[in-house]
């Protein structure tokens, strides 16, 4: 059973912005502390991008992305599950990346940190 669910990607130009989703189901979401967002790039190591503590408190992001991308949680009281979205404007071909969503008990940019993982989702973004 996949608890996370990565939704949006695709090829966007440089200087474009994309949005990638993540859909947390409701038990990982209540045990996690913090919700990730993770890259890889072909024959590259993965590395974080941006993380979130479910409890609205506190955001990371690496020097890379920040002030271009933003990391934010929605949680309806209504809906089961939580949607952790990541923002990504003024893209560079440096962004091109599987990206992975991940829950854990410890918020940071440390993907040992992380239990629960996404199968990712591809963005590209082209000269």
């Amino acid at each position: 059973q996949v608890h996370l669910v990565e939704l949006g990607g695709g090829s966007v130009p440089t200087g474009a912005s994309q949005r990638v989703s993540c859909i947390v189901s409701e038990d990982i979401y209540r045990d996690s502390n913090c919700v990730a967002w993770f890259r890889q790039a072909p024959g590259k190591e993965r590395e974080g991008v941006a993380a979130i503590a479910t409890d609205g408190t506190t955001t990371y992001y690496d020097p890379s992305v920040k002030g271009r991308f933003t990391i934010s949680q929605d949680k309806p009281h209504n809906v089961k599950e939580a949607t952790v979205s990541l923002q990504m404007n003024r893209l560079k071909s440096e962004d091109t990346a599987t990206y992975f969503c991940a829950a854990g008990p410890v918020c940071g940019l440390d993907a040992s940190a992380y239990r629960e993982w996404g199968r990712g989702i591809r963005v590209t973004v082209s000269p």
